[in-house]
């Protein structure tokens, strides 16, 4: 019983952040929440080493202010991405809108394909969201940013970390029975 625990520990980490294998898609999608900065800094170097022609940045205002999105595509275009390949959504406050939001984008501009960047622990929520809005068969590459505090291979080593893993596990089951496969 010990070792199926342990078992289960360790597996969390890998189930909630599953990498897929980089191809060339049509767009980057960027969504705002915990950092931010690295997933931003995450889809710029992507975008550079050509991966896909456009950023899609997600994310409403927490508060008063400019929205995530609009703080991305400043943090996009100080690393010299031009504006005109950055497309915004300022109104999305979660990760389910986040999906619903980027579908309408999507269809807006004609993308086939997408990258999907968020942070590690966030990979499978945001995946099952957003395969759930565009489609099962809608290509998209899920990776991660790699400058996350968080670790999928450590996550038990600080309070922080268990209490971020057991709130994904807890949501993406949430989610699991709210948007079943088809």
């Amino acid at each position: 019983m010990i070792l199926v625990g342990i078992g289960l520990m360790l597996g969390a980490g890998f189930y909630l952040s599953p990498q897929d294998k980089l191809r060339s898609s049509d767009a980057i999608v960027v969504i705002s929440g915990g950092e931010t900065a690295e997933r931003v800094n995450e889809g710029v170097e992507l975008y550079w080493a050509g991966w896909a022609p456009l950023l899609i940045m997600s994310g409403a205002a927490r508060d008063e202010g400019p929205s995530n999105a609009a703080a991305m595509r400043k943090l996009a275009i100080t690393a010299g991405v031009p504006a005109d390949k950055i497309i915004l959504d300022e109104e999305a406050r979660d990760t389910i809108s986040n999906a619903q939001n980027v579908r309408a984008l999507i269809g807006d501009h004609g993308i086939g394909s997408i990258i999907l960047v968020t942070s590690p622990y966030h990979q499978r929520r945001a995946l099952v969201a957003f395969r759930h809005f565009l489609g099962s068969g809608f290509p998209i590459v899920n990776h991660s940013s790699t400058d996350s505090a968080w670790r999928k291979n450590g996550w038990w080593t600080n309070a922080w970390a268990r209490h971020l893993t057991w709130t994904e596990l807890t949501k993406v089951t949430y989610l699991s029975f709210a948007f079943p496969r088809t």
